[in-house]
């Protein structure tokens, strides 16, 4: 997906969004993933395991597996019926460890045992399409990314930041519209927002540090007695 152009609004809008950032940027300057990793290898593996699952559980997971396989050499020498126990807890565990010791096959034969840090070169890796590849650039500070999970898509919708239907179109919006100096962080304000407060049945409007930018703040304000 190209860079998208940036999106012509209207001025009022511009500053509205502009202000959004602002407020997530003062409760946290330098948002990072709740993912634990000592390294672009390790970031890659526990993104890749992230699937479908809860960064709670994949860190339980690597926490263990990362004592003792935290390179791809050590990966393959586990190997896949070694790999399984410590992933076990975590769902589709059966085609990720597939996908890691294939992807720890790949990277010593044709990257020295180093994660490419180039889009093309990860999403070609087994288990890393765009969505694990944006996560782990964006973290690095490599390249401005905006991953659309469930989180940033609901809140995307509800922030007034795009109308998009498929997670590809939010990512084409967002980056359309969030301002260039919050680009590289945006992925995780939104996500930490939708994870902590902009839940997806009972928002927490009353603890939202942009309820009154919101659009949709109307739609949930008021039912504190459905809490």
């Amino acid at each position: 997906m190209a860079r998208p152009a940036r999106k012509k609004l209207k001025p009022a809008e511009v500053a509205r969004i502009a202000e959004l950032f602002a407020r997530f940027e003062s409760e946290e300057s330098d948002p990072r993933t709740e993912l634990t990793y000592a390294s672009p290898y390790e970031l890659v593996v526990a993104v890749a395991l992230s699937a479908q699952a809860t960064d709670v559980s994949v860190n339980k997971a690597t926490a263990k597996l990362f004592a003792v396989a935290d390179t791809p050499q050590k990966m393959l020498a586990l190997g896949e019926e070694g790999l399984k126990p410590f992933i076990s807890s975590i769902g589709l565990y059966n085609t990720k460890a597939k996908n890691v010791i294939r992807m720890a096959e790949i990277l010593i034969a044709q990257h020295g045992g180093e994660v490419p840090l180039v889009r093309e070169e990860l999403q070609a890796l087994p288990g890393v399409g765009r969505k694990t590849a944006s996560v782990v650039l964006n973290e690095l500070r490599i390249e401005p990314a905006i991953a659309v999970d469930t989180h940033v898509f609901r809140v995307a919708h509800r922030l007034g930041l795009s109308t998009g239907k498929t997670p590809d179109k939010v990512e084409a919006e967002l980056m359309a519209v969030v301002p260039e100096p919050y680009l590289t962080r945006a992925h995780h304000w939104l996500i930490l927002h939708g994870r902590y407060v902009c839940v997806a049945r009972r928002p927490k409007c009353e603890e939202c540090p942009v309820a009154d930018l919101c659009p949709s703040r109307h739609l949930f304000v008021g039912r504190a007695d459905d809490r």
